[in-house]
């Protein structure tokens, strides 16, 4: 959510951001939310000139009453409790008033870096850096499902029968794996400074309309019947709002923190759930960063974050690259994102595998996260970051350490959190 003083000052910026992102159908919505602030402002002023009216006209009728002049009095006692009936239609009105303002600023999008390539959707994204060469053995590789089927290493059949499309059954040494790397991606993390966390992974309606868009939410998360909690689709969501308001010490930024959590997704939309891969699931676990800091130094910690994740999929021998996303593929809260896609043998391209997030004040004035220093209170600014998710994660590191005979070979760095297995052979 942006500030309602850029709009109210400079109205034509917000305009020319919505232009940036292509979203026109939301140019009314700065009239709109010009018109609701005015009319807040003029009811606040109205209110404001009501209560002192009525503080200057008791001290009248206290003084009148000491004179005896009780018809006179009265008369006035009927001006006050006038203008406290006026007073209160005016208090429920700037209240309603508020709210619709408040709905209206939560759908207009935060502002995007002067960094982010203007572009329509996520085929326009720009390239910044590659890291590894990409390899591609002289043998075929297979779909990843086929490659973990002949490891023993996966159920999907079962999983449908259970749960239904968009899950699966992890076993074995594929099992292992999978938490090896989450493990690792840990202690990865911690090694970097950052606090480890487990967070809740459900959430109130309040912490993910902090969080998120309107048209996020409904795509993405899955509502407890009966309660007003949702499932988490990422633990930067709870972490998030853990600090939802609360005014931190300018000492304690900025707040480093990494998440481990399951994830639930409803996935709903173009995309939609592969008949049998597991690249786009309804659940899967993932290890996130979190960052918590003052405004200006939320640029070098974006800078930071997505090289963490860079440095840990490099480690593991996986080839990546990093994409600047540009604006019309930034969710309404981003600031400025980067996406980090790993390579593909067997498609001989890139695919995502994580996203870094700068969302600047905008999740924070939702949230209504502030940092108090010498200064004076100011709005936090908040970034998040993937570390690793395995089920994607797992497909670029089988597509990459496959060897002929079917085997996959573990690197060294992940030894540790195997047993000290270096191999995952066929059945």
């Amino acid at each position: 959510m942006i500030d309602i003083a850029v709009l109210r000052n400079d109205p034509e910026r917000v305009r020319e951001n919505l232009k940036k992102k292509f979203q026109e159908k939301k140019l009314p919505l700065v009239d709109e939310a010009l018109a609701l602030d005015e009319k807040r402002r003029a009811l606040q002023t109205e209110g404001d000139s009501l209560r002192a009216s009525r503080n200057a006209l008791s001290k009248q009728i206290g003084q009148l009453m000491r004179e005896k002049k009780a018809a006179e009095a009265e008369e006035i006692k009927k001006q006050v409790n006038a203008d406290a009936d006026r007073l209160v239609r005016i208090e429920k009105e700037t209240e309603e008033t508020t709210a619709a303002l408040t709905q209206v600023m939560m759908r207009i999008p935060n502002f995007i870096s002067a960094e982010t390539p203007i572009g329509k959707d996520d085929g326009e994204n720009v390239e910044r850096q590659r890291f590894l060469e990409p390899k591609t053995p002289d043998f075929e590789i297979p779909y990843h499902v086929d490659i973990l089927e002949k490891l023993g290493g996966i159920d999907i059949e079962s999983a449908r029968r259970t749960s239904g499309q968009g899950f699966y059954y992890l076993t074995g040494d594929i099992a292992r794996l999978h938490s090896a790397v989450l493990s690792y991606a840990r202690d990865f993390m911690i090694d970097k400074g950052f606090t480890y966390c487990i967070p809740p992974y459900m959430i109130r309606s309040s912490v993910v309309s902090g969080v998120m868009s309107f048209e996020e939410m409904d795509g993405m998360m899955y509502k407890i019947e009966g309660e007003d909690l949702y499932l988490i689709g990422t633990s930067e969501h709870s972490m998030i709002g853990r600090f939802m308001g609360t005014t931190l010490e300018e000492k304690r930024l900025p707040q480093t923190l990494t998440s481990y959590s399951p994830c639930f997704r409803k996935e709903k939309g173009a995309h939609g759930i592969e008949e049998r891969g597991i690249y786009r699931i309804h659940q899967f676990e993932k290890q996130e960063m979190i960052v918590i800091c003052k405004p200006e130094e939320s640029e070098a910690w974006y800078e930071k974050l997505w090289s963490y994740t860079v440095e840990l999929f490099v480690s593991m021998g996986i080839p990546v690259r990093t994409l600047e996303c540009c604006s019309g593929d930034l969710a309404d809260l981003k600031y400025r994102s980067v996406d980090v896609e790993a390579w593909s043998p067997r498609q001989q391209k890139y695919f995502e595998v994580g996203s870094c997030s700068n969302l600047t004040d905008a999740q924070a004035r939702r949230l209504n996260i502030r940092y108090k220093g010498e200064k004076g209170a100011a709005y936090c600014h908040t970034l998040n970051n993937t570390v690793v998710a395995p089920p994607r994660m797992l497909i670029a590191f089988l597509e990459n350490h496959l060897r002929a005979d079917g085997s996959v070979e573990i690197p060294e760095v992940l030894r540790p959190y195997m047993g000290g297995k270096s191999v995952i052979n066929v059945l």
